[in-house]
Parts: structure tokens; C-alpha cells; sequence
């Protein structure tokens, strides 16, 4: 993991107009605006959390490849312990690679990793929220494709490329149509059909989704922690599962 107390990485090269609608850009930049003042609390209140529980850098950052393979340095509140170990995600992304199974996240497995509170930072997807300033620089936007590790898109099959064809998104399609129930190749599936398909109309659908998403990860999280070994995971039936049959395919 590389962690870095900086709040903005290397300046980077511009993306061309192209890259992104104007629609798209504007509705960006008045989100990002009107949201920079919960960053910065979030951010106050994260920085004596990590202080008293786990000293360090408030931000994790990490190379991801963005648009027609450009590589950024996506940036997130750091949720792991200094120096932990990359090679336990990285053996799982090639797992999952290889066998194509649900995406489970390694969080499921109590990922020792984790600092105190982590796991559910993460389930809320608070620890996103410094993506804010990826987008404000025009290296991601509100809604698009997953952000793939380099590891990923370097050993892709070439139809996988079409999901750099959008801007990465801080949400997605896939992110709102099952995620980590989802398979690796169905999660490329959605990210090509956004990249091919994108829209006003199916960005405003895909926020609107989104918070019920995070809902029902946080009920999941729950679950798991309260069901006895062994059970099987029953969790509630909230809007977005029954809205994802709607999604496009």
C-alpha cells in the first residue's frame, strides 16, 4: 500500500474535452462544489479518528488506469494499518481473475488489515470521498466505469479495454446492479455498456440508486457480524434490489 499525507498528488496532464460531455463536466464540478465543505469535515473528523486509533497518513492513494489507459492516483481515507501487506488483494484480484466467481470483497473475510471501524467505512462508502478532488481534476467523474488496477487492465482481454472508453466514475452501473455478487466478467460487461451508452438519464439514475446501495451494504456488514458461523447470510430487501431489473443490459 502506498500512503502519503499529501492532499493532492503530481499535477497531471488534462484530459482532452472529448473525454467527457459538457453536461457531464458542469454537473461534475457543481457536485464537487457544493460537496467540498462535507469533504472537509469528514476530513477533520477522520484525521482524530486515525490519530487515536491508528497513527499515520489521513490518505491512501494508489495507481488506477482512467480514461483510454491513462494512469492517476486515485485518492481514499486510509482504512488499513501502515504498511500493509498489497500482496494479500493483489493474489485476490488474481483469484478472482481466474475464476470468475462473485466479486466478494476481502472485507467479508474480516480482513485483519483493517483498522478499528474500517470495515465500516468502508460499507458507507465514506472512505471514498476524497475522490472528490479526482474529480474536480478531471481524472474521474461522478458516474463511469470502475477505476481498474493497472494489474487488471494489463492482463485483460482486449474487449476489456472498452470500459476505458468513460471517464471512471466514483459510482457506476456495476456499482448499482449488484457489485460484489456480481462475477468479473459481468462487472466489465456493465462497464462497457456505460461507456458505450453514456447519459444525463442514466447518470441521474445510477446517483439516485446509490445511496440505497450503500444502505444495503451497511445491512450486509451487519448481518455477517450478527448470524451465527456457518448460517446462511439472509439480509432485507431494500429499493435498489428490486430497481437493478430495470437497469439496462
Amino acid at each position: 500500500m502506498t500512503t502519503s499525507s499529501r492532499i493532492l498528488p503530481a499535477p497531471a496532464a488534462a484530459l482532452p474535452i472529448a473525454a467527457m460531455p459538457v453536461w457531464k463536466r458542469s454537473f461534475d464540478l457543481l457536485c464537487c462544489l457544493l460537496s467540498l465543505p462535507v469533504l472537509a469535515v469528514c476530513s477533520l473528523l477522520m484525521l482524530a479518528v486515525t490519530r487515536l486509533i491508528s497513527p499515520g497518513p489521513l490518505f491512501f492513494r494508489q495507481e488506477r488506469v482512467g480514461w483510454r489507459g491513462r494512469r492517476f492516483l486515485i485518492y481514499k481515507f486510509r482504512t488499513m494499518t501502515v504498511g500493509a501487506d498489497t500482496t494479500v488483494h493483489e493474489n485476490h484480484v488474481r483469484q478472482l481473475l481466474a475464476s470468475n466467481a462473485p466479486m466478494a470483497k476481502l472485507d467479508a473475510r474480516r480482513d485483519v488489515r483493517l483498522i478499528p471501524g474500517g470495515r465500516w467505512l468502508r460499507a458507507a462508502g465514506l472512505d471514498e470521498l476524497p475522490q472528490l478532488l479526482n474529480i474536480l481534476r478531471g481524472e474521474m467523474s461522478l458516474v463511469g466505469p470502475r477505476p481498474c488496477l493497472p494489474g487488471e487492465f494489463d492482463h485483460g482481454a482486449p474487449e476489456h479495454a472498452g470500459r476505458t472508453d468513460a471517464v471512471p466514475g466514483l459510482t457506476g452501473l456495476w456499482q448499482v446492479s449488484g457489485k460484489n455478487r456480481t462475477t468479473f466478467q459481468e462487472m466489465i460487461r456493465l462497464d462497457v455498456h456505460y461507456a458505450r451508452h453514456v447519459s444525463l438519464r442514466l447518470d441521474l439514475k445510477i446517483i439516485v440508486l446509490t445511496p440505497f446501495v450503500l444502505l444495503r451494504q451497511l445491512f450486509d456488514l451487519r448481518a455477517r457480524r450478527t448470524q451465527p458461523r456457518g448460517a446462511s447470510l439472509r439480509v432485507p430487501v431494500i429499493p435498489a434490489v428490486l430497481a437493478e431489473a430495470n437497469l439496462p443490459r
